[in-house]
């Protein structure tokens, strides 16, 4: 995409000057006259030129650049579902004839929130001035990630910014679908954790100080476990631990806010390693990444671009980097699939799969596939493993408790031997 000035009149016959990305001059002038001006000039930029130059040299996708370009500050806070709910509504006005200026504007009157009011009235004018409606929302990076942006403006270059709004909607909708059902599913064992937690603390903290007159009064030698009970409860009640307890999650998180690359990379490798959450890892990461190159291919976005903008949405260092240097073996004229499959790192399924549908033409549908296995795979597996949390939780909250229990009625018994 390029930068052109343009010089229009308006209905009204007011002359007015702005820039518009387009794929060419012709295209320049279309959209001009799409926003209901008469175009009188339209040129390239110098800025444009040099623009274009550098993004051919670097091999920086369109949405990865305009956003290190922007990002505009609005002072508040917009749920992610107003953004997906802007989507929808914007392509439900588009597809029904209404143009894009207006249709903001609508959504900008229906909204009560009003920080998301104010951003949408930024968007306006900034379309208003012949900007293209992609670059108005790469301002807000915080809201329209790298793959919202791409979609719209290949929807822009294609002339279905209607269906690219619906894809990315329907995409947001799924991920929020996911999340929820998480959360709802970490409710119950987290309120037992917490629960189970304040009254093991109540007991050592407030319980155990009470009984250890008791013992004292008993005289003789007190079994191990009440020993090894009294002296938890004393560092319970002790001001000094709670303090160095504190320092240290401090330190340790501040620690991993600053790890490094290699830190990170190893810490990424050694979870990919373990039984269990590794396997669960890596089909997250390949769902989500497949499903959203699955999307961008679909909106007719360019293979290397695609994988730009869809490899960072992988939160793994290991797999993101072996997705990066696939990129200059497909660069070379060197297959996706077989580049993939030389890292070791992706299972063959997906690779052999990736393969079979790049020879076929077909690359989309076999993104959709392995998108469609790997979700089942990781949902299957987060409901085992939510499952499995409360009886978990519930037996080890049951061996803590009766341990304290066990510990506190063993004096007594002791007792109650002598006595006998």
């Amino acid at each position: 995409m390029t930068t052109f000035k343009y010089r229009a009149k308006e209905k009204q016959g007011q002359t007015i000057e702005g820039l518009i990305e387009a794929a060419s001059e012709e295209e320049a002038v279309e959209k001009v006259s799409q926003l209901g001006h008469i175009p009188m000039r339209v040129e390239q930029t110098t800025a444009g030129k040099k623009e274009e130059k550098e993004d051919i040299v670097s091999g920086v996708s369109f949405a990865e650049r305009m956003k290190s370009k922007s990002g505009m500050s609005l002072g508040g806070r917009i749920k992610g579902k107003e953004i997906t709910a802007f989507g929808r509504q914007l392509s439900s006005l588009i597809r029904s004839g209404v143009p894009i200026l207006k249709a903001i504007g609508i959504i900008s009157e229906q909204s009560e929130n009003p920080v998301f009011k104010k951003m949408l009235g930024q968007i306006y004018d900034d379309v208003k001035n012949g900007a293209p409606f992609s670059k108005s929302l790469s301002k807000y990076p915080d809201f329209f990630p790298p793959l919202y942006i791409a979609l719209v403006a290949a929807g822009e270059f294609s002339g279905n910014l209607d269906q690219s709004l619906l894809r990315v909607t329907e995409y947001r909708q799924k991920q929020e679908e996911i999340l929820s059902r998480v959360r709802s599913s970490l409710i119950y064992p987290a309120l037992m954790a917490v629960t189970g937690t304040g009254t093991i603390i109540f007991m050592l903290a407030f319980v155990m100080p009470r009984l250890l007159g008791v013992f004292a009064r008993m005289g003789g030698e007190l079994p191990l476990p009440t020993k090894i009970l009294i002296q938890v409860s004393t560092w319970v009640r002790d001001p000094w631990v709670w303090g160095i307890a504190l320092v240290g999650a401090i330190l340790v998180i501040l620690r991993l806010r600053k790890k490094n690359a290699k830190q990170s990379v190893a810490m990424s490798r050694f979870i990919l390693g373990l039984p269990v959450v590794g396997s669960f890892t890596l089909k997250v990461q390949i769902a989500r990444f497949t499903r959203t190159l699955e999307l961008l291919i679909k909106s007719g976005i360019a293979i290397i671009e695609a994988i730009q903008t869809a490899a960072p949405v992988v939160s793994s260092p290991v797999l993101r980097d072996e997705l990066f240097k696939c990129l200059k073996d497909i660069k070379e004229g060197g297959s996706f699939g077989k580049s993939l499959k030389k890292s070791k790192s992706f299972p063959n399924f997906m690779t052999n799969l990736l393969s079979v549908g790049e020879e076929s033409g077909k690359l989309d549908e076999a993104l959709g596939e392995i998108a469609n296995f790997y979700e089942r795979e990781s949902d299957e597996a987060t409901r085992i493993i939510t499952s499995l949390m409360e009886p978990l939780m519930i037996l080890g909250m049951g061996l803590v408790v009766g341990f304290i229990v066990i510990a506190m009625l063993l004096p007594m018994f002791e007792i109650n031997m002598m006595v006998k």
